[in-house]
């Protein structure tokens, strides 16, 4: 054998084994000291919500390595929650009398979306074909899951339950994703397509719920085990639900948001003292890890979630930076 030969071909192979490392970007606030990120597009634009003071906080755009104000609809409170390649911005906020409505922000304008009935309504995302989703209440003042397109509202209907839908992911191919109580009142994890919902299953327990699918149609959230134990991130996948935490027991965790490559964001469950904390987590290669351990030790940030992933590895989320919640941006190195 020999050895000049396998050695580096060795070295190699261990280096690409090690972990995907990465750098933090502060993205900064609008004049307060807390910001959230909730969501990141192709482009590297993020949008979350940030107080401008003690009182007031709104949506904003972070693009170009500038955060920028994108308003309210009118009330003290507005959050930025989906964004789409040309940067459209859906979320959700107060309006002066107190109510909520969703929003879509486009070409510099923040406007109110439509609802099934009365004033109250969220969007959560928007495709790249300007399909939103979110929840709206109905007549009778239940939440539904609705797809918003073209100006007209889509009840997406349920699992057979009176307690309600909700709606949380969607993708390019207009696939949504989301929870929808049965008729025995258990949340389950829906995926909704042309036109009809299906629960997608759980992990042996009673509940499970989704948050992200990409358009190869994988999914990802949280489901129970036996026992109704977890929370524990999965993956769906051609029919199939994965449990992702591989550390055994209840330990908590949840998947946010998946990328093109099957790349689950995140949070995880960590022990710390006598108290139960949360550390942001990333599912890469079916293996969960910390995020905490991902980016330099001498940092100063504490990230608590991930939010949301692009294509590029780029993962937004919130954490604990020189005393304040900070929305962060991860870039792969």
């Amino acid at each position: 054998m020999n050895l000049r030969r396998v050695l580096p071909l060795l070295a190699l192979f261990a280096t690409l084994a090690s972990a995907q490392t990465y750098t933090v970007t502060d993205l900064g606030t609008l004049g307060g000291n807390s910001t959230i990120a909730d969501a990141i597009n192709g482009a590297g634009q993020v949008t979350g919500s940030s107080n401008l003071n003690t009182s007031t906080s709104h949506a904003f755009l972070y693009s170009g390595g500038k955060i920028t104000d994108i308003g309210s609809l009118g009330g003290s409170s507005a959050l930025g929650l989906g964004i789409n390649s040309i940067g459209q911005v859906v979320g959700y906020s107060t309006q002066a009398d107190g109510s909520y409505r969703g929003f879509l922000y486009s070409n510099g304008t923040m406007s109110a979306l439509p609802t099934l009935a009365g004033n109250y309504g969220t969007a959560y995302g928007i495709n790249n074909s300007g399909q939103i989703i979110g929840n709206s209440q109905t007549a009778s003042g239940i939440p539904a899951g609705v797809l918003i397109q073209n100006g007209s509202v889509t009840d997406l209907g349920n699992l057979g339950g009176v307690d309600g839908t909700y709606a949380n992911g969607i993708n390019n191919l207009g696939q949504i994703v989301g929870l929808s109580y049965n008729r025995q009142g258990n949340f389950l994890a829906f995926l909704w397509q042309n036109g009809s919902m299906s629960s997608i299953g759980t992990l042996g327990g009673q509940w499970s719920q989704a948050y992200g699918i990409n358009d190869s149609g994988q999914i990802t959230g949280a489901a129970y085990l036996k026992g109704n134990t977890g929370p524990h991130v999965f993956l769906f996948s051609n029919g199939k639900m994965t449990d992702l935490d591989r550390r055994g027991g209840a330990v908590q965790s949840w998947g946010s948001a998946i990328n093109s490559s099957g790349v689950i964001a995140g949070r995880m469950q960590v022990k710390g003292g006598p108290f139960v904390n949360y550390h942001a987590m990333v599912v890469m290669n079916g293996k969960m890890q910390d995020l905490n351990k991902l980016i330099p030790a001498n940092s100063g940030w504490v990230l608590d979630e991930a939010n949301g992933i692009n294509d590029a590895g780029q993962i937004v989320g919130y954490g604990e930076f020189q005393g304040n919640t900070r929305g962060f941006l991860l870039t792969p190195q």
